[in-house]
């Protein structure tokens, strides 16, 4: 045979799903994006198309439904343990079952004093966006958690200079400046077994997503670099059962307005928000002696 299968997944995509929970008057939102990959023993579904070790991806989106229902979804991480598990203990011919999901956020709308008010009115919370990645293969877990789109900006304590120039650079050092960028972050728990306690998720992510901003906020940047290592290393030293996180941050650049030509002096004052091109900082930040796991790449997790 002149050529052979080699790695082979396959499950269901973007399974959009809602949970309501009821508290009398008051209900709570969980708005969640499902997606469900399967690895084991496909190979002859490829080969000859037998399909008697395929569980549908129908069956998959439906499973999603069912254990929303059925389960309840506590938090993104602690829902996907409980899919993957399922679909590894309970199919056969499933190895190992891949879990991705996004939170999509909903805050209370908040009513004027005195009109009684409701407890089912909400607001999408912006383009920030509560990401994890669940991996079982029957004996260990791997659990990645994160964010998309948590967009900050320090009006000043930034500079740039010092780089390295040659006959093509024409960028000025700028020892006050805007610093902008929508942090991409992917942390790694050490948890990998159910012998071990299992983190407490919720609380993990707020602490984790406070010591980002913290970092962000506090450190005076001689670069996005510096700055990218010190919101890792918050992170890091800030929850001690996480081993890794990767960093993805665009340089989201500011030009000073050139306002002479209309007689005004600019003092730091107008900027022009430029989207592209843009820098494109990365980084992985580990704790001494783990070993790094998350791949890199913007598509990788």
């Amino acid at each position: 045979m002149p050529t052979i299968l080699g790695q082979n997944q396959y499950g269901k995509a973007g399974v959009r799903v809602v949970r309501v929970i009821r508290e009398g008057a008051v209900h709570h939102i969980k708005d969640l994006t499902v997606s469900v990959t399967l690895a084991g023993e496909f190979d002859e579904a490829h080969y000859s198309g037998s399909n008697s070790g395929l569980l549908p991806t129908d069956t998959t989106k439906n499973t999603v439904y069912a254990f929303a229902k059925e389960r309840g979804i506590a938090s993104a991480e602690e829902f996907g343990i409980e899919l993957a598990r399922h679909f590894v203990t309970s199919q056969p011919a499933v190895h190992r079952a891949g879990i991705r999901i996004e939170e999509h956020g909903w805050s209370r709308v908040e009513n004027s004093p005195g009109d009684g008010g409701t407890g089912h009115s909400f607001v999408r919370t912006g383009r920030e966006t509560r990401v994890s990645r669940i991996g079982y293969d029957g004996e260990r877990w791997q659990v990645v958690s994160g964010l998309d789109g948590l967009t900050v900006l320090n009006s000043t304590d930034s500079e740039f200079s010092g780089y390295v120039k040659d006959r093509y650079t024409t960028l000025q050092e700028a020892y006050d400046r805007i610093l902008a960028t929508d942090v991409r972050a992917r942390w790694r728990y050490s948890w990998a077994s159910d012998a071990t306690r299992a983190p407490d998720w919720d609380t993990s992510y707020g602490q984790a997503r406070a010591n980002l901003l913290r970092a962000f906020a506090e450190t005076y940047s001689l670069s996005l670099q510096q700055t990218l290592y010190r919101m890792g290393a918050s992170v890091i030293e800030g929850d001690g059962e996480l081993d890794e996180i990767r960093l993805s941050l665009p340089n989201n650049h500011h030009f000073l307005v050139d306002l002479a030509p209309f007689g005004l002096t600019n003092d730091h004052e107008v900027y022009l928000a430029a989207d592209r091109p843009h820098g494109l900082i990365e980084a992985t930040v580990l704790r001494d002696g783990a070993p790094s796991l998350i791949p890199p790449g913007p598509g990788a997790v």
